[in-house]
Order: C-alpha cells, then sequence, then structure tokens
C-alpha cells in the first residue's frame, strides 16, 4: 500500500493535475508542475508521511529504514512533526498566489537531501528504493517550476 500510495502522490496525481490546469486555465507548464507536485509530492506526501509517523513510529524506523533499536521512535516522532509541519504550508502551493511554490521549496529541498543520502545506502528494501527515487523525482519537479518561476520574474 505504501508503494501505491507514493506513486500516486509523486507521479500519477501531480501529472494529472498539471494537464487538467493547463488544458483548463493554461499557464507555464514548468510553473504549474511545479506548484502541483509541490502540493501532491511535498503537501500530501510528507503531511501523511507525519501523521503515520507520529501514529506509528516503529513502521517508519522498521519497515522502511531497517531500524530495529526501539529507541528510535523518539526520533522518528521528531521527523514526524517536521513531515507534517512541512507538508501543511506545501498543502497552500495551488490555492495561495502570493506564495505558489515557495510553499512547497523547504519540503522539496528536504526531499531532495533525503533522496541523495538514500543513494548511498546499501540494500535497500523496495520502500526505500521508491522513496529514494521518488524524493529525488519531487526535488527535482519542484525545483524547475521554482527555475521557471524565477525566470518569469527577471524576463523584461
Amino acid at each position: 500500500m505504501y508503494i501505491v500510495l507514493v506513486v500516486l502522490q509523486t507521479a500519477i496525481l501531480p501529472v494529472a493535475s498539471t494537464v487538467v490546469q493547463i488544458l483548463l486555465v493554461g499557464g507555464d507548464p514548468f510553473v504549474v508542475a511545479g506548484i502541483w507536485w509541490g502540493f501532491w509530492g511535498v503537501g500530501t506526501r510528507l503531511a501523511v508521511a507525519g501523521i503515520s509517523q507520529l501514529a506509528n513510529p516503529s513502521r517508519t524506523a522498521k519497515g522502511i529504514l531497517g531500524i530495529e533499536d526501539a529507541g528510535a521512535d523518539q526520533v522518528v516522532h521528531e521527523l514526524g512533526y517536521a513531515n507534517l509541519s512541512l507538508g501543511i504550508v506545501a498543502l497552500a502551493a495551488p490555492f495561495v498566489p502570493v506564495w505558489g511554490i515557495l510553499t512547497a521549496l523547504p519540503g522539496a529541498l528536504y526531499l531532495g537531501l533525503a533522496g541523495v543520502r538514500h543513494i548511498a545506502k546499501k540494500n535497500k528494501g523496495a520502500e526505500e528504493i521508491v522513496a529514494t527515487w521518488t524524493d529525488l523525482l519531487v526535488f527535482v519537479a519542484v525545483g524547475a517550476g521554482l527555475v521557471a518561476v524565477i525566470g518569469s520574474v527577471l524576463a523584461p
């Protein structure tokens, strides 16, 4: 179930939302995609992860990271607070035009750094492999959107 949810949040739903908005309203495709990747890939992904980590920290510690130490639950709780906070803010991306893609930037940066860290880890399970590559996908998509926003601001 984890893999299906993550693929929906980081690939299928952002693409579908981008296509719908481009067809119905228009806009710069990179900016629109960045906003929707921010909403789905950062917002819903991190908010759901945060709730899951707060409700069942051992699932993240053991199931995804392969850490058997019960002491890891406290660290995962702290991670859950961070994920929930970043996710809630990023949920505003498509609905608060003044903030837009910037709401997703801290969470996207966090996912990018986490993805890079996961790459180096040996013996990853299926869930961690999916997390690694979708973390990087979200980082690149939101980053591309941000570059497009900056380009449109700087263009004469």
